[in-house]
Protein backbone atom coordinates (compact mmCIF):
# COMPACT_ATOMS: atom_id res chain seq x y z
CA UNK A 1 0.00 0.00 0.00
CA UNK A 2 1.42 3.31 -0.70
CA UNK A 3 0.64 6.37 1.79
CA UNK A 4 0.85 10.45 1.93
CA UNK A 5 1.64 11.77 4.96
CA UNK A 6 -0.77 15.06 5.26
CA UNK A 7 0.78 16.18 8.41
CA UNK A 8 4.69 16.75 8.89
CA UNK A 9 4.15 16.02 12.55
CA UNK A 10 5.04 14.78 15.30
CA UNK A 11 2.80 11.33 16.02
CA UNK A 12 3.94 10.26 12.25
CA UNK A 13 7.62 10.86 13.14
CA UNK A 14 7.90 9.11 16.38
CA UNK A 15 5.50 6.03 15.73
CA UNK A 16 3.15 6.32 12.27
CA UNK A 17 6.04 6.10 10.11
CA UNK A 18 7.60 3.11 11.65
CA UNK A 19 4.26 1.22 11.91
CA UNK A 20 3.24 1.93 8.32
CA UNK A 21 6.51 0.79 7.05
CA UNK A 22 6.03 -2.17 9.06
CA UNK A 23 3.46 -3.36 7.11
CA UNK A 24 4.68 -6.08 4.17
CA UNK A 25 4.98 -3.88 1.03
CA UNK A 26 3.92 -0.79 2.29
CA UNK A 27 5.62 2.66 1.26
CA UNK A 28 5.37 6.33 1.98
CA UNK A 29 5.51 8.04 -1.02
CA UNK A 30 4.65 11.79 -0.23
CA UNK A 31 4.37 14.14 2.81
CA UNK A 32 2.24 17.43 2.80
CA UNK A 33 2.93 19.62 4.49
CA UNK A 34 2.33 23.96 5.07
CA UNK A 35 5.44 25.04 5.32
CA UNK A 36 7.68 24.13 2.08
CA UNK A 37 11.32 24.09 3.65
CA UNK A 38 9.88 22.13 7.14
CA UNK A 39 8.07 19.48 4.16
CA UNK A 40 11.12 19.15 2.60
CA UNK A 41 13.28 18.91 5.48
CA UNK A 42 11.32 16.47 7.07
CA UNK A 43 11.03 14.03 3.94
CA UNK A 44 14.84 14.23 3.46
CA UNK A 45 15.16 12.95 7.66
CA UNK A 46 12.87 10.28 7.07
CA UNK A 47 13.37 9.63 3.33
CA UNK A 48 10.50 9.97 1.44
CA UNK A 49 10.27 11.13 -1.80
CA UNK A 50 8.43 14.13 -2.40
CA UNK A 51 7.17 16.69 -0.13
CA UNK A 52 4.60 19.13 -1.08
CA UNK A 53 2.01 21.88 0.56
CA UNK A 54 -0.33 21.33 -2.41
CA UNK A 55 -3.27 18.78 -1.18
CA UNK A 56 -4.03 17.80 -4.36
CA UNK A 57 -0.81 17.17 -5.49
CA UNK A 58 -0.27 14.72 -2.63
CA UNK A 59 -3.32 12.96 -3.48
CA UNK A 60 -2.21 11.80 -6.76
CA UNK A 61 -3.02 8.87 -8.38
CA UNK A 62 0.03 6.82 -6.80
CA UNK A 63 -1.46 7.07 -3.57
CA UNK A 64 -3.36 4.40 -1.97
CA UNK A 65 -3.66 5.77 1.75
CA UNK A 66 -3.44 8.63 3.65
CA UNK A 67 -3.02 9.54 7.39
CA UNK A 68 -3.89 12.52 8.45
CA UNK A 69 -1.99 14.49 11.26
CA UNK A 70 -2.51 17.88 11.17
CA UNK A 71 -4.21 20.37 13.09
CA UNK A 72 -7.75 19.53 14.23
CA UNK A 73 -9.76 21.99 12.29
CA UNK A 74 -7.53 20.58 9.00
CA UNK A 75 -9.36 17.18 9.37
CA UNK A 76 -12.18 17.91 7.79
CA UNK A 77 -11.60 18.98 4.58
CA UNK A 78 -8.19 17.48 4.18
CA UNK A 79 -10.17 13.85 5.13
CA UNK A 80 -13.34 14.65 2.20
CA UNK A 81 -10.71 16.05 -0.53
CA UNK A 82 -8.88 12.11 0.28
CA UNK A 83 -12.18 10.69 -0.18
CA UNK A 84 -13.38 11.82 -3.12
CA UNK A 85 -9.93 10.86 -4.36
CA UNK A 86 -11.17 7.26 -3.45
CA UNK A 87 -8.05 7.15 -0.80
CA UNK A 88 -8.56 5.18 2.10
CA UNK A 89 -8.38 7.40 5.29
CA UNK A 90 -6.38 7.41 8.74
CA UNK A 91 -7.62 10.07 10.75
CA UNK A 92 -6.24 11.07 13.91
CA UNK A 93 -8.75 12.34 16.98
CA UNK A 94 -10.68 14.70 17.15
CA UNK A 95 -11.68 13.63 13.99
CA UNK A 96 -13.29 17.11 13.20
CA UNK A 97 -14.31 20.31 15.13
CA UNK A 98 -17.72 19.64 15.60
CA UNK A 99 -19.72 16.65 15.09
CA UNK A 100 -21.77 17.45 11.96
CA UNK A 101 -18.22 17.10 9.91
CA UNK A 102 -16.89 14.44 11.90
CA UNK A 103 -20.56 12.32 10.56
CA UNK A 104 -20.22 13.18 7.10
CA UNK A 105 -17.11 12.62 6.72
CA UNK A 106 -17.63 8.65 8.02
CA UNK A 107 -20.48 8.72 5.71
CA UNK A 108 -19.11 9.75 2.88
CA UNK A 109 -16.19 7.35 3.18
CA UNK A 110 -18.80 4.92 3.31
CA UNK A 111 -20.82 5.78 0.53
CA UNK A 112 -17.40 6.11 -1.84
CA UNK A 113 -15.95 2.55 -0.76
CA UNK A 114 -12.98 3.27 1.22
CA UNK A 115 -11.78 1.88 4.35
CA UNK A 116 -11.97 4.92 7.04
CA UNK A 117 -10.02 4.66 10.40
CA UNK A 118 -9.59 6.64 13.50
CA UNK A 119 -5.97 6.48 15.15
CA UNK A 120 -7.04 5.41 18.42
CA UNK A 121 -4.39 3.41 19.35
CA UNK A 122 -4.77 2.41 23.40
CA UNK A 123 -7.14 0.03 22.25
CA UNK A 124 -4.25 -1.63 20.51
CA UNK A 125 -2.84 -1.89 23.20
CA UNK A 126 -1.98 -5.13 25.04
CA UNK A 127 -3.30 -4.22 28.99
CA UNK A 128 -6.29 -2.65 27.28
CA UNK A 129 -7.11 -6.23 25.15
CA UNK A 130 -6.55 -8.06 28.49
CA UNK A 131 -8.59 -5.44 30.40
CA UNK A 132 -11.37 -6.14 27.54
CA UNK A 133 -11.17 -9.85 27.95
CA UNK A 134 -11.51 -10.31 31.51
CA UNK A 135 -14.72 -7.83 31.34
CA UNK A 136 -15.93 -9.54 28.97
CA UNK A 137 -15.43 -12.99 31.01
CA UNK A 138 -16.99 -12.09 33.70
CA UNK A 139 -14.18 -12.21 35.83
CA UNK A 140 -15.31 -9.10 37.95
CA UNK A 141 -18.74 -9.87 37.92
CA UNK A 142 -21.70 -7.14 37.11
CA UNK A 143 -20.06 -3.94 36.77
CA UNK A 144 -20.80 -1.24 38.81
CA UNK A 145 -18.64 1.73 38.41
CA UNK A 146 -15.16 2.76 35.90
CA UNK A 147 -12.55 5.76 36.50
CA UNK A 148 -10.06 6.62 34.56
CA UNK A 149 -7.60 9.46 35.59
CA UNK A 150 -5.13 10.53 32.34
CA UNK A 151 -3.72 13.97 33.94
CA UNK A 152 -0.20 14.61 32.72
CA UNK A 153 2.38 17.21 32.35
CA UNK A 154 2.22 18.15 28.46
CA UNK A 155 5.88 17.90 27.28
CA UNK A 156 6.59 21.43 26.35
CA UNK A 157 7.52 20.66 22.69
CA UNK A 158 3.74 19.29 22.35
CA UNK A 159 2.36 22.46 23.47
CA UNK A 160 1.89 25.46 20.97
CA UNK A 161 -1.35 25.17 19.41
CA UNK A 162 -2.47 22.42 21.92
CA UNK A 163 -2.48 24.78 25.03
CA UNK A 164 -2.92 28.24 23.15
CA UNK A 165 -5.19 27.84 19.80
CA UNK A 166 -9.23 27.40 20.48
CA UNK A 167 -9.17 27.66 16.57
CA UNK A 168 -6.96 24.98 15.64
CA UNK A 169 -9.08 22.45 18.02
CA UNK A 170 -6.47 23.08 21.16
CA UNK A 171 -7.41 21.71 24.99
CA UNK A 172 -7.14 19.02 26.79
CA UNK A 173 -11.03 17.70 25.82
CA UNK A 174 -10.35 17.31 22.35
CA UNK A 175 -6.53 16.09 23.15
CA UNK A 176 -7.16 13.73 26.02
CA UNK A 177 -10.63 13.56 27.10
CA UNK A 178 -11.91 11.65 23.29
CA UNK A 179 -9.25 9.36 24.07
CA UNK A 180 -10.55 8.39 27.26
CA UNK A 181 -14.24 8.54 25.96
CA UNK A 182 -12.60 6.03 23.53
CA UNK A 183 -11.11 3.83 26.11
CA UNK A 184 -14.57 4.24 28.20
CA UNK A 185 -16.47 2.52 25.13
CA UNK A 186 -13.78 -0.21 24.57
CA UNK A 187 -14.32 -1.82 27.59
CA UNK A 188 -17.46 -1.72 28.62
CA UNK A 189 -19.19 -1.92 25.52
CA UNK A 190 -21.73 1.14 25.66
CA UNK A 191 -21.98 4.44 25.13
CA UNK A 192 -21.94 7.49 27.68
CA UNK A 193 -25.46 8.88 27.79
CA UNK A 194 -25.48 11.90 29.84
CA UNK A 195 -21.95 13.92 31.42
CA UNK A 196 -21.80 16.72 34.12
CA UNK A 197 -18.26 18.33 33.92
CA UNK A 198 -15.91 21.23 35.56
CA UNK A 199 -13.36 22.02 33.51
CA UNK A 200 -10.57 24.83 34.07
CA UNK A 201 -6.92 26.65 33.14
CA UNK A 202 -4.74 25.56 35.84
CA UNK A 203 -1.12 26.47 34.53
CA UNK A 204 -0.78 26.03 30.48
CA UNK A 205 -4.59 26.88 28.92
CA UNK A 206 -4.24 30.59 26.76
CA UNK A 207 -8.00 30.79 26.19
CA UNK A 208 -8.73 26.85 25.98
CA UNK A 209 -9.08 24.29 29.15
CA UNK A 210 -6.20 22.24 30.40
CA UNK A 211 -7.67 20.83 32.88
CA UNK A 212 -11.39 18.70 33.15
CA UNK A 213 -12.91 16.45 35.64
CA UNK A 214 -15.92 14.68 34.12
CA UNK A 215 -19.03 12.11 35.53
CA UNK A 216 -20.56 10.00 32.49
CA UNK A 217 -23.90 8.02 33.34
CA UNK A 218 -23.73 4.86 31.03
CA UNK A 219 -27.28 3.01 29.83
CA UNK A 220 -26.60 0.22 32.02
CA UNK A 221 -26.45 2.22 35.26
CA UNK A 222 -22.63 2.22 35.11
CA UNK A 223 -21.11 5.59 36.51
CA UNK A 224 -17.44 6.80 35.08
CA UNK A 225 -15.65 9.38 36.47
CA UNK A 226 -13.15 10.84 34.26
CA UNK A 227 -10.13 13.37 34.82
CA UNK A 228 -7.80 14.66 32.35
CA UNK A 229 -5.28 17.29 32.33
CA UNK A 230 -1.60 19.00 30.96
CA UNK A 231 -0.65 19.99 34.46
CA UNK A 232 -0.10 16.73 36.71
CA UNK A 233 3.44 15.94 36.70
CA UNK A 234 3.19 13.30 39.11
CA UNK A 235 -0.31 11.60 39.02
CA UNK A 236 0.22 8.92 36.51
CA UNK A 237 -2.40 7.63 34.55
CA UNK A 238 -4.39 4.56 34.52
CA UNK A 239 -8.18 2.81 35.14
CA UNK A 240 -9.83 0.97 37.59
CA UNK A 241 -12.96 -0.87 36.65
CA UNK A 242 -15.36 -2.41 39.46
CA UNK A 243 -17.77 -5.19 39.49
CA UNK A 244 -19.83 -7.01 42.25
CA UNK A 245 -17.11 -9.83 42.41
CA UNK A 246 -13.68 -8.00 41.94
CA UNK A 247 -12.22 -4.80 40.62
CA UNK A 248 -9.66 -4.63 37.86
CA UNK A 249 -6.37 -1.83 38.13
CA UNK A 250 -4.13 -0.15 35.91
CA UNK A 251 -1.72 1.80 36.09
CA UNK A 252 0.66 3.43 33.52
CA UNK A 253 -1.07 2.14 30.50
CA UNK A 254 -2.57 5.13 28.68
CA UNK A 255 0.86 6.07 27.02
CA UNK A 256 1.97 5.19 23.17
CA UNK A 257 4.32 2.38 25.03
CA UNK A 258 3.40 -1.42 25.88
CA UNK A 259 3.95 -0.81 29.57
CA UNK A 260 2.31 -0.11 32.79
CA UNK A 261 0.95 -3.10 35.28
CA UNK A 262 -2.25 -4.14 35.61
CA UNK A 263 -3.89 -6.57 38.30
CA UNK A 264 -6.97 -7.84 39.96
CA UNK A 265 -8.67 -7.73 43.45
CA UNK A 266 -11.24 -10.00 44.44
CA UNK A 267 -12.04 -11.92 47.50
CA UNK A 268 -9.29 -14.31 46.30
CA UNK A 269 -6.45 -11.35 46.71
CA UNK A 270 -4.45 -9.36 44.68
CA UNK A 271 -2.85 -11.20 41.42
CA UNK A 272 -1.77 -9.79 38.46
CA UNK A 273 -3.04 -9.82 34.87
CA UNK A 274 -1.02 -10.28 32.41
CA UNK A 275 -1.05 -8.57 28.69
CA UNK A 276 1.41 -8.78 25.58
CA UNK A 277 3.64 -5.97 25.25
CA UNK A 278 3.05 -5.40 20.83
CA UNK A 279 3.69 -2.06 19.93
CA UNK A 280 0.19 -0.17 19.58
CA UNK A 281 0.85 1.27 16.52
CA UNK A 282 1.92 -1.87 14.05
CA UNK A 283 -1.35 -3.60 15.38
CA UNK A 284 -3.72 -1.16 14.49
CA UNK A 285 -2.04 -0.38 10.90
CA UNK A 286 -2.14 -3.79 10.30
CA UNK A 287 -5.96 -4.37 11.19
CA UNK A 288 -5.98 -1.17 8.61
CA UNK A 289 -4.31 -2.17 6.16
CA UNK A 290 -6.32 -5.94 6.09
CA UNK A 291 -9.41 -3.75 6.09
CA UNK A 292 -8.18 -1.66 3.11
CA UNK A 293 -7.95 -5.11 1.44
CA UNK A 294 -11.19 -6.09 2.63
CA UNK A 295 -10.52 -8.45 5.38
CA UNK A 296 -11.94 -7.27 8.62
CA UNK A 297 -12.08 -4.13 10.04
CA UNK A 298 -9.77 -1.34 11.81
CA UNK A 299 -9.08 -1.73 15.63
CA UNK A 300 -11.57 1.99 15.61
CA UNK A 301 -13.23 2.95 12.57
CA UNK A 302 -15.08 5.94 12.20
CA UNK A 303 -18.06 5.20 13.82
CA UNK A 304 -15.84 4.87 16.76
CA UNK A 305 -14.21 8.27 16.07
CA UNK A 306 -17.14 10.26 16.11
CA UNK A 307 -18.84 8.80 19.23
CA UNK A 308 -15.53 9.69 20.80
CA UNK A 309 -16.18 12.57 19.41
CA UNK A 310 -19.37 13.17 20.65
CA UNK A 311 -18.68 12.53 24.33
CA UNK A 312 -15.46 15.39 24.46
CA UNK A 313 -18.32 17.03 22.65
CA UNK A 314 -20.58 16.81 25.62
CA UNK A 315 -18.15 17.15 27.92
CA UNK A 316 -17.51 20.69 27.27
CA UNK A 317 -21.01 22.08 26.82
CA UNK A 318 -21.63 20.79 30.29
CA UNK A 319 -18.23 22.00 31.83
CA UNK A 320 -19.50 25.27 29.44
CA UNK A 321 -22.76 25.42 31.15
CA UNK A 322 -22.84 23.83 34.33
CA UNK A 323 -25.31 21.38 33.64
CA UNK A 324 -25.86 17.91 32.62
CA UNK A 325 -25.59 17.40 28.90
CA UNK A 326 -26.98 14.41 26.99
CA UNK A 327 -24.66 13.21 24.56
CA UNK A 328 -25.18 13.52 21.10
CA UNK A 329 -24.05 10.85 18.65
CA UNK A 330 -25.28 12.42 15.61
CA UNK A 331 -27.75 9.36 14.18
CA UNK A 332 -25.44 7.01 14.63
Amino acid sequence: MRWALLGASRIASSYMIDAIRAQEGAEITTVLSSDTERGRSYAERHGIARSTTDLDAALGADVEAVYISTTNEKHFPQAMAAIAAGKHVLCEKPLAMDLAQAVEMVSAARDAGVTFGTNHHLRNAGAHLAIREAVSAGRIGTLLSMRVFHAVSLPEELRGWRVADAAAGGGVIPDITVHDADTVRFHLGEDPARVVARAGESGLGQGVEDSVMSVWSMPSGVMVQSHESFTHRFAGTGLEIHGTEGSIFARGVMTQEPVGEVWIEDAEGRRALPFEGHNLYHRALALFTAAARDAGAPSADGVDGVKSLAVALAVREAARTGRAVDVDYGGL
